[in-house]
């Protein structure tokens, strides 16, 4: 080939690139023109789907910048910013114009010859959007490669960030969870369908549980108020201690225990647990210390110097069932129980502070006298007799009882004449006291809390002075002895020697307080429930 055929094809050559710079020089004025259509158009014109490095298919997506159009008016940064993302790099232009074929680019330059629409006017408060840029695959598939965890963090916190949902008022009442499934179903709801049934079964069930209760609850509030009070504080408390055997007749028990053994008279109260005893002659006592708790407590609601019972037995723990289940039935307020399985419950008594202790045992009440605790042996009357259920009667005998015994001595080794000189000589001074003095002092102090609110004709504590000293040779220095003490007694009777059976029917104590025996007995014959008080010179002839 000669040089003159070279040189004119290269000037040919140099004339096609001529006229190629001048139709990319043409397409970058019209691209600047109208962004959005020269988008539109390389769209149309590229219908492969490009891929990245990895071989995943690339979407064209908007920006971040432009996703959410904003309704704000731009700012200056703003517009720069948008104007210099409209401006294509000619480095990415020539390339995509030098890979489409002649055709394409004959039907190119007939689009660009054709008169574009007139595009309307944008508002100052509204931007348009930024068409995708064309070299954004080739900056993420390299920002994956920095850090691939950003990345795909940022992926998922745009893909929540199109997520749409649809508007949810908050309810302005509450309402259950039925009328909220209808109102706001999902999936879940519509998969559960065939549980339906089931579910409206529950409901149905929740309602019936919601009816019972809702007449129970109006049923107690119709019910007037029967709460059980709290028992007092041991250390303010007047403590009664009771043997079972004084409190209920437990005489049956008793009679297979001596005969057939302890484990015959275990298995026989396991039998009859839930057979109710029948009361003792400690009952109705204790029955009219509680009406006193009663009154005091209407009086003075915080009251805690009150009567406490306490529940003393040798009885085994399996026979507590039917023990508690007697005090139950009969609405006894006893919330101390003591049950020594055997032992003797004595060395128990001054743990409870016991003030008095009554028991059908006269062996458990002599130790009880020796440990210096007040104790009597309890005597059921032979016939019935009417009680005031409304007062506490409580009967003394005088000598041995509630004084000392020196009188009786006196009377034994040198008979009732010496007796008569020795009262009228020493008639200031005061008696020594007998073992249930402290008793009639507590049975005092209660009295004046009735005596301060104006209840003294209508209190319920009743004390009796019944004895057989005669009230012209030896009255007057009891008498002196109670003032003394600061202790006022209700009634004293003075019998000189007589029987007190018919006096104890008339008065109807709950119990009455003696040292010798025969006068029990005679109270007995008249239904006169009796404490045998084993205490002094009567201690040994009446074991």
């Amino acid at each position: 080939m000669s040089q003159t055929s070279l040189k004119q094809k290269k000037k040919n050559d140099t004339g096609s690139k001529n006229s190629k710079d001048s139709i990319d020089t043409e397409k970058r004025k019209d691209s600047e023109k109208s962004g959005v259509r020269l988008s539109t158009q390389e769209s149309q014109e590229s219908p492969l789907p490009k891929t990245d490095s990895r071989g995943y298919v690339v979407r064209n997506q908007w920006s971040r910048t432009s996703r959410s159009p904003s309704t704000r008016a731009p700012s200056v940064d703003e517009t720069r910013s948008k104007s210099a993302s409209l401006k294509l790099p000619a480095s990415s232009t020539t390339s995509r114009t030098s890979s489409t074929s002649p055709s394409q680019q004959e039907s190119q330059k007939e689009l660009s010859a054709q008169p574009s629409p007139p595009t309307p006017p944008m508002p100052l408060d509204s931007s348009p959007p930024t068409p995708p840029e064309s070299y954004s695959q080739s900056r993420r598939s390299s920002k994956m490669q920095e850090n691939p965890e950003a990345w795909a963090h940022g992926i998922a916190r745009d893909s929540m960030q199109l997520r749409e949902y649809p508007p949810r008022t908050p309810p302005t009442e509450w309402k259950s969870y039925a009328q909220r499934r209808t109102t706001y179903s999902t999936q879940l709801d519509r998969d559960c369908l065939s549980e339906l049934p089931r579910q409206q079964q529950l409901e149905e069930e929740e309602e019936e549980d919601e009816a019972y209760w809702a007449s129970v609850r109006t049923l107690y509030e119709k019910t007037p108020s029967c709460s059980r009070p709290r028992p007092p504080k041991p250390k303010h408390a007047i403590t009664i201690a009771v043997s079972s055997r004084a409190l209920f007749n437990m005489v049956d028990g008793r009679k297979i225990f001596e005969e057939e053994g302890l484990e015959k008279y275990m298995e026989y109260q396991l039998t009859n647990e839930n057979v109710i005893l029948t009361p003792g002659p400690a009952f109705r006592f204790v029955k009219a210390l509680q009406h006193v708790n009663a009154r005091l407590r209407e009086l003075y609601p915080n009251e805690q110097h009150l009567f406490d019972i306490v529940l003393m037995t040798n009885n085994h723990a399996q026979v507590g069932v039917r023990l508690i289940n007697s005090v139950n039935h009969y609405g006894l307020l006893i919330d101390r129980f003591c049950l020594t399985g055997g032992k003797s419950p004595i060395g128990y008594l001054k743990a409870y502070l016991t003030n008095l202790y009554l028991s059908a045992d006269s062996e458990k009440v002599q130790e009880a006298i020796q440990e210096g605790i007040a104790s009597a042996t309890m005597f059921d009357g032979a016939k019935d007799m009417a009680y005031c259920d409304t007062q506490l009667r409580v009967a003394f005998d005088g000598d041995a009882v509630l004084f000392s015994d020196e009188s009786e001595h006196i009377t034994k080794e040198h008979g009732l004449d010496k007796f008569f000189q020795h009262e009228a000589l020493f008639e200031n001074k005061p008696l020594a006291q007998g073992p249930l003095k402290g008793f009639l002092e507590d049975l005092g102090r209660l009295q004046k809390k009735f005596y301060a609110k104006d209840e003294r004709l209508l209190c319920p504590i009743r004390t009796y002075l019944v004895t057989a000293r005669s009230a012209a040779s030896s009255g007057a220095r009891v008498l002196k002895t109670l003032r003394r003490w600061g202790l006022e007694i209700d009634e004293a009777l003075f019998l000189a020697g007589a029987p007190k059976g018919p006096i104890l029917v008339k008065i109807r104590p709950h119990i009455f307080f003696d040292d010798h025996m025969f006068h029990i007995e005679g109270a007995q014959k008249f239904g006169t429930i009796t404490a045998h008080v084993p205490y002094g010179i009567n201690q040994k002839m009446n074991n």
